[in-house]
């Protein structure tokens, strides 16, 4: 699921960046910062939207270097158990599948596959339907259910199953 929220950080400026530009500087910074991270209580950070507010910087001594505390507003992305998402799968193996479904990776243990798909290893490691009609491999695209989410200070792990209705392969590469 996607949220905005606006949060707190701190931002250390090197003392030639101080001047007219020291804001645009300052923001960029940020976003290099913290674009791309993950936080086990928020989700993972995928875009700055705006700089909510600057503190006056401080400056630290022996270094120069100021000390900026920053509030901005920033979209994350967090899965929770029971939500259904769309994800792309990158790898097959006897156990199940792995999939991403954008900064999160899922895996699908073969007990959370329907049991009219079999494993295969024949060509590309594969999970393959009765019928031969309908593949599981890497670069597959499938809709998914989270049955299990785990937290950690700066990762997210999740399980998930195609063994439900409307769930299962979507799209194939």
């Amino acid at each position: 699921m996607f949220y905005t929220l606006e949060m707190p950080t701190e931002v250390e400026l090197h003392p030639r960046h101080f001047g007219p530009t020291m804001r645009k500087t300052l923001e960029d910074k940020l976003t290099k910062e913290v674009e791309g991270t993950c936080s086990g209580k928020y989700g993972f950070i995928i875009a700055v939207t705006s700089v909510v507010k600057v503190s006056e910087g401080v400056i630290l001594e022996g270094t120069g270097h100021a000390l900026f505390k920053v509030s901005y507003s920033c979209v994350v992305f967090r899965p929770f158990k029971g939500e259904v998402l769309d994800a792309v799968v990158t790898q097959v193996t006897k156990m199940g599948f792995f999939a991403e479904a954008g900064p999160v990776q899922i895996f699908v243990s073969s007990h959370l596959i329907p049991d009219d798909f079999d494993f295969t290893a024949l060509d590309d490691p594969a999970y393959v339907s009765a019928d031969e009609e309908i593949r599981i491999v890497a670069g597959a695209e499938v809709r998914l259910r989270i049955v299990g989410v785990k937290v950690d200070p700066t990762e997210i792990f999740c399980v998930g199953t195609i063994k439900d209705n409307y769930l299962g392969v979507i799209g194939t590469q």
